[in-house]
């Protein structure tokens, strides 16, 4: 019997299925960003929460969400998000991505591309995304739209 420390298991338990709600969300959340229905994307926000993408200015509410879910989407017809990984960073989770596409929407390049990035969310007391912190390498985007996927 254990003399010490009787919440700590209760604590670890709390956070061990703490971290399974969050992946189980993402998991929805990625099938979400697949489905071509931008709407369904913004349903994982609070109704003002907000989405910014490389520090550029943030997309609040889900009209706004809706609407830059929807440019990638026309953008790239086969859009294809797969969820890489997911990190608890305290209050916060870390959610690893890949996206993949072909960019053949309106004025695209015809150029296939595969970008990793990531988003950190904070979420509110209603278990949906407050805040999204969006990151993905955008010189190396641009280079994939200008020239496709480097040959293997």
């Amino acid at each position: 019997m254990r003399a010490c420390c009787p919440n700590t298991t209760s604590l670890s338990e709390a956070r061990r299925v703490r971290y399974q709600q969050v992946i189980d969300f993402a998991q929805r959340y990625t099938k979400a960003w697949c489905s071509q229905d931008a709407a369904s994307v913004a349903v994982f926000f609070s109704t003002n929460g907000s989405l910014s993408i490389n520090d550029g200015a943030p997309a609040v509410g889900r009209q706004a969400i809706t609407e830059v879910a929807q440019s990638f989407m026309t953008a790239f017809p086969d859009l294809r998000v797969a969820m890489n990984k997911v990190r608890m960073k305290g209050v916060r989770a870390e959610y690893h991505w890949i996206l993949t596409g072909t960019n053949t929407g309106p004025g695209g390049t015809g150029h296939r591309i595969r970008i990793r990035g990531n988003e950190t969310w904070r979420f509110g007391p209603d278990d949906l995304i407050i805040e999204s912190l969006g990151y993905f390498d955008a010189s190396e985007y641009q280079r994939q739209l200008e020239s496709g996927l480097p040959t293997p």
